[in-house]
This record gives C-alpha cells, structure tokens and sequence, in this order.
C-alpha cells in the first residue's frame, strides 16, 4: 500500500500545489470554516473543493471535524502567506510547470550522470527561467528569499563570531545571512559577494540609506573566478552543489585569499545523517535533472574540503536540513 501511495505522489504534491495557488490557508482565518464558505471566498465550486482537502487532509494538511468542516493544521498554517514560516513558495516552486516536464526523464539522468532540461526546454535551467518563464522566475526568486530568511536566522543563532571584526559572504545572494549576523554583533562589519544582478537586489537592510549601510561593502563578482576580499570569517553557504570543479575553483579562491588561521564556515544540505534526508535527496534528484549538480553526503563535502587544502573542524547542524563545517586556513 505504501508503494502505491509513492507511486501517486504526484496527487499530493499537486494537491500542494493546488491549495497554494487558489489561497485556501489563508482564506481559512476563524477556527473553522465550511467547504461552501471556502468555496466561495477562492472562487471555486464546493464539490471539488471537497474533494482537494479531503486528499490533503489525508498527510495532515488541513483537518475535517466531524460536522464535515476544516480546520487548520500546523502544516496547512505554512501555506498561508503571514506565517512566519511560510513554505508557500516554496511549495509553488517544488511544483512549478517545468517540474513535471523533468521528473518523468529521471532514468535518462540516472544513466547519463546530468541535466536532462536542455534536451526538454531547448535551453540551460537559468536561460530558459529568466527568458521563457517570468511566472516561475517570479516564484523561484520568493522561494529563494523565503528560504534564505528564515535559515539566516538559524545561522545567526548557531555561529559564535567572538574575535571576528570582519565576515565575508561568499555567493550569499541577497545578504540574508550576513545580515541577520550584522544586526546580532553590532562590533562586526560585512562583505556581501556575488554576481552583479544577485547584488543589485541585496536585501534593503544593506544598500544605501539601509539600517546596515554603514557596516556592509558589496562585491560584486564570480568566486569561481576571484574572491578579493580579507576577512577573519568566510561564509560559503549552498553554493557547492554545482559541479566538482566549480567547487574546486571556489574553495581553493578561498584559500588563495584568506590569511593563514582564517575561519570558513561551509553550510549545505547533506543528503544522509540528516533528519530530513526525504527532503534533501528530493532536492538533490531535482539539481541533477534542472542543473547537474549535486547536494553532498558528509563525506563527500568534507572529501572536497580537506582535497582544496582547508582543515576541517567542528560540524554541526543548523537546522534539521541544513549543516555547518567549521573550517580553517592551514597556518
């Protein structure tokens, strides 16, 4: 029964899917609410209204009492667009329209070792999301900013930055992370790195005129190719799941560049010893069909790390997806 129930996972994803787009959490704001109320506050027909909660409420997503209304569970709560932690992009971007074109190619990238999305789309993942799909670019960019947030705060939390006057984020997107550590350790200063149109839209906190203004520098520019910044602490977060020489090339810049003692702290998802390996290897199937990359095991990141010549210390979780390798410079 259960492999049956994998086998139609695809009906609870977009089950997801569906609920995200038409608005049903949010749409559910008392402590319960009656399929023809909800039916009519998303614009839907009651029947199959029923029909979606119904299949949902089956993982836990949504409730129905026994008067035949629903109510909120903690995992529909995160689909609606106040929640603190929020997963509706992120649900939209797991299910976004290019997806279902890539999954049923999985064997062909299991037997060739990369990307199948050129052969689909005609073009690389990026090219064709930036230039063909404005709507998914749209969703990816909120996914990414959700996602980003709220694991900011979790490296903030977890990271001791005693004796550091100086941090860089190295590939850190919009500078959530260093910015949640900006605002903890008032004393420390920031460099956010990136590619020019990722910079272009830091987080406002760091641009001008911003609450962190006057603390941050922002680079723009390629860590494969140069990382010109000295630091006390460098931050590589999510960027090593391209491919091995990408990852080659940005660690061994690192090196080239900080001094002898330096700390790099290196956070990624790992694919086991994890709590949420179900998770993090649907994320690492899903790089090899869109990109070719790969999400990491323990082994294989501290194997990358050790062979660019860094010393590997202390790895802790950050949280239930994600890890922290304590990392330094050789004197």
């Amino acid at each position: 029964m259960r492999l049956r129930e994998l086998a139609f996972g695809a009906a609870a994803a977009a089950a997801v899917r569906a609920a995200a787009r038409l608005g049903v959490a949010d749409a559910l704001t008392g402590s319960s609410a009656t399929v023809d109320d909800l039916a009519a506050a998303v614009r839907t027909e009651p029947a199959p209204l029923r029909r979606l909660l119904r299949a949902l409420s089956c993982y836990g997503v949504f409730a129905e009492n026994a008067d035949g209304a629903f109510v909120h569970t903690d995992m529909s709560r995160l689909l609606r667009d106040d929640d603190p932690q929020s997963l509706r992009y992120i649900a939209l971007w797991c299910t976004e329209p290019w997806t279902w074109d890539v999954w049923p190619r999985l064997d062909e990238a299991v037997r060739s070792g990369s990307s199948v999305f050129r052969e689909v789309f005609g073009k690389e993942f990026f090219d064709h999301l930036h230039e063909d799909a404005a709507e998914s670019a749209q969703v990816f960019n909120r996914a990414m900013t959700t996602s980003s947030m709220q694991s900011a705060l979790d490296v903030a939390a977890l990271l001791d930055l005693t004796g550091v006057a100086t941090v860089v984020d190295i590939g850190g997107g919009q500078g959530h992370v260093l910015a949640s550590l900006l605002e903890k350790h008032p004393e420390v200063h920031g460099t956010l790195l990136d590619l020019p149109g990722v910079v272009a839209r830091a987080d406002s906190r760091l641009r001008d005129g911003g609450s962190l203004s006057d603390r941050i520098r922002i680079v723009a520019g390629d860590c494969r190719q140069d990382i010109p910044v000295d630091a006390d602490l460098y931050i590589v977060k999510n960027i090593l799941e391209w491919d091995d020489e990408s990852t080659r090339k940005t660690l061994r810049n690192v090196i080239a560049v900080a001094r002898p003692g330096a700390r790099v702290v290196i956070i990624e998802n790992l694919v086991d010893d994890s709590p949420s390996m179900r998770f993090t290897t649907a994320m690492d199937l899903l790089l090899l069909l869109n990109v070719g990359g790969a999400k990491h095991t323990r082994q294989s990141l501290v194997d990358r790390i050790t062979e660019a010549g860094l010393a590997v210390g202390e790895i802790q979780p950050v949280n239930a997806y994600l890890h922290a390798f304590e990392c330094t410079v050789p004197v």
